[in-house]
């Protein structure tokens, strides 16, 4: 017979889900030692150290650039490297690039060839009202005219999509900064033959900045956009702009954004850190204790709450709780009070004999 075998003959309780009552669990204190049951007092000092969430420094979709290869090229130079600071306008990169002639020569073909059929048709359009030429030439020139018109201008386009200049043939393509900010990143090196939309460097402002953080489901449902957010161990704070809907299959968690403004500039892009979120409401009615002295029955969390303890034995209520806040080693509960004893080891052998393992 296994030692919850013994223990289930000893210790008969009735446990139907939260809905239901279960009657306390009653251990020799022998078996407890067998079972690593520790307990705390809910309040003493150990228990009340601040719990914190994970968090990941983002720019802001809005914030951000990129500088790419229009067409297939060469770098001919670089002018910033990452960590600099650029202005909107400011040549970064020059590449030498033959589809960047090609495209430079079809415009000014294309270009001269509108031109040329323009003048044709200002003359039919002379010949015609003189009564020298027949209608149907005049339509011809006409069409003539109109296609070379559109085709100058698609070329026309493609030039100033590929960044080209307009003009003469010959020369590099300059390669300019979109917005005022910092490179984050630069994805080429001197020389190197790139395709068109390859990145050359990522530009970013870097004020404000995105907090994005891991919180558990229970403790986001007790969240609302425009709490105040603050960085562990630092005066730098923020406030919650989005509550993520989705929950994190394999965590279980659901991911929270926050802005900073004020103190953004000490923080790196891609930095991990941890928060902690202000609720004054619900903190005053929780009690932050270790993670450890949860369970989770049938996706409910349980805590054991010691209601008499002799030399002979131990009892336990088993007791539904809401958590209010989780991260790290620490969690924050509603359903415990300041005085009270929760087991904080040992709960594996608890929760057997909670859900009935072992019973004959």
């Amino acid at each position: 017979m296994t030692i919850f075998q013994r223990l289930s003959v000893i210790v008969p309780f009735v446990f139907s889900g939260l809905a239901g009552a279960a009657e306390p669990i009653v251990l020799q204190t022998a078996q407890a030692k067998a079972l690593g049951i520790e307990t705390m007092l809910v309040g003493e000092a150990g228990a009340t150290r601040p719990g914190t969430l994970p968090a990941r420094v983002l720019v802001p979709n809005e914030q951000m650039r990129v500088v790419a290869a229009p067409v297939a090229g060469i770098v001919e130079m670089l002018a910033v490297a990452p960590g600099s600071s650029v202005k909107k306008g400011q040549v970064v990169a020059h590449l030498a690039s033959p589809q960047a002639l090609e495209l430079q020569r079809d415009a000014l073909q294309s270009g001269s060839q509108a031109a040329l059929l323009q003048q044709n048709l200002k003359r039919d359009e002379q010949l015609f009202s003189e009564g020298l030429i027949a209608e149907s030439r005049l339509q011809g020139s006409r069409a003539a005219a109109s296609q070379a018109s559109a085709m100058a201008s698609e070329r026309r386009q493609a030039l100033a999509l590929a960044g080209v200049a307009p003009g003469k043939l010959g020369g590099f393509l300059a390669l300019t900064a979109a917005i005022d900010g910092v490179v984050l990143e630069q994805g080429v090196q001197l020389g190197q033959r790139v395709e068109a939309a390859t990145l050359i460097y990522r530009i970013a402002k870097l004020s404000p900045l995105w907090l994005e953080i891991q919180a558990p489901v229970d403790f986001a449902e007790t969240l609302k956009e425009g709490m105040a957010v603050r960085i562990a161990h630092s005066k730098i704070g923020g406030k919650l702009i989005g509550i993520g809907r989705a929950v994190d299959a394999t965590s279980q968690t659901v991911l929270l954004r926050a802005l900073v403004s004020k103190g953004a500039d000490s923080l790196r892009p891609g930095q991990v850190i941890e928060v902690e979120i202000a609720d004054g409401i619900a903190q005053d009615r929780g009690q932050r204790l270790p993670a450890s002295v949860l369970i989770r029955n049938e996706g409910k969390p349980l805590a054991f709450v010691q209601t008499r303890s002799t030399d002979q034995e131990l009892r336990f209520e088993v007791r539904p709780v809401r958590v209010i806040s989780q991260g790290g080693d620490s969690v924050v509960i509603d359903g415990v009070k300041a005085g009270e004893r929760v087991a904080v080891k040992g709960l594996s052998g608890l929760k057997a004999m909670l859900t009935g393992v072992g019973k004959e």
